[in-house]
């Protein structure tokens, strides 16, 4: 019997687990797919909003600027690379309008330092920019961060502190039992919890109809976006972004913590919860919008592009309500990242008023060490870490420097990566200029080894990704 089980192993359940695991409770997250973050958290533009555009007194504006000010010791905390470039929203002189409107409703959201600059001091800024522009809103706690490390090192650091993680469990019906509620999955196991926590994104109303909550809805809009080289990542130094719309905060054009640049995303509403094909059309959105907000953009210098799902709900705002111990989160779209650790701490709130008894673990400790943590060391640490363990010695990815150590890391460090996407999710490798071409097999042949199964049992992201059916010459 658990205290509380969350339904799905984004980044806001991540950050709810890590919150809720300060406490003597019995908590279990469970994810349908093969590892965490494997929905919208891996997939978004990595912004830390400053929290100017959402509407004041909304949920969005309160959880955005909440957030936008615990990020800093959250990331530091666990471990996450987190980077303050400031953000600008730029504009053409028609659009003055629109960035003195988000200027105001920024001010009333609470967010400090916000100012409007003119064309002089905006090139001084940003040499590279679309020469067009008139002027631009400047905030200077916009910052960048990477999502799906940001969550892999929150329900890492829930599980250090005693919470489990169920993967490959597809929530199939939630039922009342004596004591609260009885959880199973597609496969037939089944979990009893007195508190639910429905954190399951672009399919929190299907989680919510379960529980007899068909008060909204949620659907999905596409995002594309393209990556380039590092050589460009220092084409600008801040997040650019244009005068939002309806739809969004439109194509933005942004440095990554990892030195790459990002283009996107595009905003295109869709039906299918599955569906993260990059299309033609796509691409040719990003290249024409990203030429509004800077010129000479090195198109040629791509080395992938992704699609990614933001869950948007039917109120039009976040949706964060609790009835007979089911907390449901809905429709938690951008800025759901930034808002993540505030949502968490909104989260335990909630809990604590409907009576849920917290009391603090005095062994509880909120930092986690990422595998990653060697790539960031100096030469006289890295030399003491490889002559303790010769592993790390040996490069695996050329392109972003990774060894060995750190991928038997990763497969070790909770949450433990069991395929091939997981382990570039935890180190980088098989993210650089090849993506993959040189390290993949021996990526393989670490997981299969680690994990005591065989080459062609290891998958690329799980069920249905198989990389290896076998050998095609040579030996037994």
């Amino acid at each position: 019997m658990y205290d509380i089980v969350i339904v799905g192993a984004g980044v806001v359940g991540g950050m709810i687990a890590r919150e809720l695991a300060r406490y003597d409770l019995k908590i279990c997250i469970l994810e349908k797919e093969n590892d965490v973050a494997m929905g919208a958290t891996k997939a978004n533009s990595a912004i830390v909003h400053a929290g100017f555009d959402a509407k004041e007194g909304s949920m969005k504006a309160k959880m955005n600027v909440r957030g936008s000010i615990l990020m800093p010791k959250v990331t530091e905390e666990l471990g996450v690379k987190y980077i303050r470039n400031e953000s600008l929203v730029v504009a053409f002189e028609n659009e003055r309008a629109e960035v003195e409107a988000i200027y105001e409703r920024g001010i009333r959201n609470g967010v400090e330092g916000l100012r409007i600059v003119e064309k002089d001091e905006l090139f001084a800024l940003e040499p590279n920019l679309n020469r067009e522009l008139s002027c631009a809103l400047l905030a200077p706690t916009g910052a960048i961060v990477c999502p799906y490390e940001l969550c892999i090192a929150s329900v890492g650091n829930a599980m250090d502190n005693g919470a489990e993680l169920k993967l490959n469990f597809e929530v199939a019906s939630i039922e009342k039992s004596e004591n609260g509620y009885l959880v199973s999955s597609a496969d037939g196991e089944q979990i009893e919890t007195k508190y639910v926590i429905n954190s399951a994104g672009v399919y929190s109303d299907k989680i919510a109809a379960m529980t007899g909550d068909a008060d909204f809805d949620v659907h999905p809009r596409r995002g594309e976006y393209m990556i380039l080289d590092k050589e460009c990542g220092s084409f600008v130094q801040r997040t650019i972004f244009h005068t939002p719309t309806k739809m969004g905060k439109g194509i933005l054009v942004a440095p990554t913590v990892d030195g790459n640049l990002l283009l996107g995303p595009t905003a295109t509403d869709i039906e299918d919860k599955e569906d993260t094909s990059v299309t033609p059309e796509g691409y040719a959105q990003i290249i024409a919008r990203s030429a509004d907000n800077a010129s000479g953009i090195p198109f040629g210098k791509v080395i992938t592009s992704f699609c990614g799902l933001r869950a948007v709900g039917s109120t039009g705002d976040f949706i964060i309500k609790l009835r007979d111990r089911v907390l449901t989160l809905g429709g938690i779209e951008s800025p759901g990242l930034t808002s993540a650790p505030a949502i968490a701490e909104h989260v335990v709130g909630m809990l604590r008023e409907d009576g849920l008894a917290l009391a603090e673990k005095e062994n509880y400790n909120p930092r986690h060490i990422p595998a990653h943590a060697f790539n960031h060391m100096s030469i006289e640490e890295k030399n003491e870490v490889i002559a303790k363990d010769a592993r790390y010695g040996r490069i695996v990815c050329r392109c972003e420097g990774i060894t060995e150590g750190e991928i038997v890391a990763a497969i070790h460090t909770n949450p433990g990566a069991t395929d091939v996407d997981g382990i570039k999710r935890r180190t980088r490798s098989g993210m650089g200029r090849c993506q993959g071409g040189f390290c993949s097999p021996i990526v393989v042949s670490i997981l299969a080894r680690e994990r005591g199964v065989a080459f062609e049992d290891v998958t690329k992201f799980g069920k249905g990704s198989t990389i290896n059916y076998g050998k095609t010459k040579g030996g037994k």
